[in-house]
């Protein structure tokens, strides 16, 4: 974790409503989340700030009175950012920031400047420069507001639409050359996964911050960046395993999320070519998260975005050593026992029945509990799927020997 005193953190403020499709509960939930984000991104978050709301106003977002209490904390304690837990329109950002007099963010803008923190390579940063400018498009309105005084009419007809129409060609052809640029990247990585011949290929998938990299590490015995915090790795990494004498390829790509800004998932889904392409998903989840079912969810919502819902899965629940159920009391009457009660041994239960019992291993990749069990179900099914491919080698990769691991 990031201490205060080695680094000045940006003042930020946190603002989310509370609609009919969005209960209170969900919108703590996503403010969590917005947080993590916030801290990731090099913030801290002051104080957050919610309304009940039957949908947000088109103006700002939220309510004139509410408005008026950010702007007041703002102004009293210095903060620097205002960030939405929702994606603002170029319409709501001009009227916030004229009002809060702060920078304004909202929670696309925030993912968008975190992906660009941490791309690394050249074709990272093409794909996060990419969904950057399909962000900028629309809103570049609000970016010319040194040019309001431009009203048009007798004597006052000036540069400012001229202006605003040449940037956006600008940045048009940005887009354009962007395009084209991951367009031949994207073929010389379909040469080079071309060229890793017929080897099985494994992919790690799930939510951002569930453990993908660590267990990438503890398998293939690499060193992959690895850290408590969201999108620690979006530059698609893949290492040769061997699990006794069975080769085959893993590849640990870009964590999910919900809300997951449009933009990225369009520049990043060349990226995710790894999962299209390949021939086992082990979808891991942080079970110690009290919302890993939501999780599950926006994971397999954007593998069908993606078409990869068909491919054999594995379910990896990671993280049980840092499981906590909640505290129930059998003698209370009112408050009724729910799935957040659940001991480890119930969830357990409940998805090895629900996706059968070899595909829901659970796991902690950072103690390595379990892991014995976990290469030998890996071992399994890449070997069946070896031996499928090549009948003639099945003699090659007999059952699994715990005693040579």
């Amino acid at each position: 974790m990031i201490e205060k005193k080695d680094i000045a953190l940006e003042k930020a403020v946190l603002i989310g409503v509370v609609t009919k499709s969005q209960n209170e509960d969900k919108s703590k939930e996503y403010l969590d989340e917005l947080e993590f984000l916030t801290f990731t991104a090099g913030g801290e978050v002051l104080k957050r700030f919610t309304q009940k709301l039957d949908s947000p106003n088109p103006k700002t977002f939220i309510g004139t009175g509410k408005i008026e209490d950010v702007r007041r904390f703002i102004e009293e304690n210095d903060v620097g950012t205002a960030i939405f837990d929702d994606e603002l329109s170029s319409a709501q950002e001009r009227n916030i920031s004229k009002i809060l007099g702060c920078k304004v963010l909202d929670r696309t803008n925030l993912i968008l400047d975190i992906f660009a923190q941490r791309a690394q390579t050249s074709y990272a940063r093409t794909q996060v420069e990419l969904a950057q400018c399909e962000y900028l498009l629309p809103r570049l309105k609000g970016m010319w507001t040194h040019l309001e005084r431009q009203k048009g009419g007798i004597g006052m007809r000036g540069p400012g639409e001229t202006e605003i129409e040449t940037d956006r060609r600008i940045v048009r052809e940005r887009i354009t050359l962007l395009k084209a640029k991951i367009k031949t990247i994207d073929k010389q990585m379909s040469v080079q996964r071309g060229n890793r011949g017929q080897m099985v290929r494994v992919a790690l998938v799930g939510y951002t911050n569930v453990g993908k990299s660590t267990l990438m590490n503890v398998v293939s015995k690499s060193k992959v960046f690895a850290e408590n915090k969201l999108f620690a790795t979006l530059d698609t990494t893949v290492r040769k395993v061997v699990i006794q004498n069975l080769p085959f390829l893993l590849s640990d790509t870009v964590g999910f999320i919900r809300k997951l800004p449009t933009q990225l998932v369009e520049s990043f889904k060349s990226t995710l070519d790894e999962v299209r392409e390949a021939d086992l998903l082990l979808h891991v989840v942080d079970i110690s998260h009290p919302n890993f079912e939501e999780h599950i969810e926006s994971v397999n919502k954007i593998l069908g975005e993606i078409d990869s819902t068909d491919k054999p899965m594995i379910m990896v629940f990671n993280k049980i050593d840092a499981y906590e159920a909640e505290p129930y009391d059998e003698t209370d009457l009112i408050v009724e026992r729910t799935e957040e009660h659940y001991s480890l041994e119930e969830w357990k239960k409940t998805w090895m029945h629900r996706v059968g019992k070899d595909n829901a291993l659970f796991i902690s990749a950072l103690n390595k509990q379990n892991l014995e069990d976990f290469k030998k179900r890996i071992y399994d099914e890449v070997r069946e799927i070896h031996v499928t491919r090549f009948p003639y080698n099945h003699f090659l990769y007999p059952d699994y020997n715990e005693e040579e691991e």
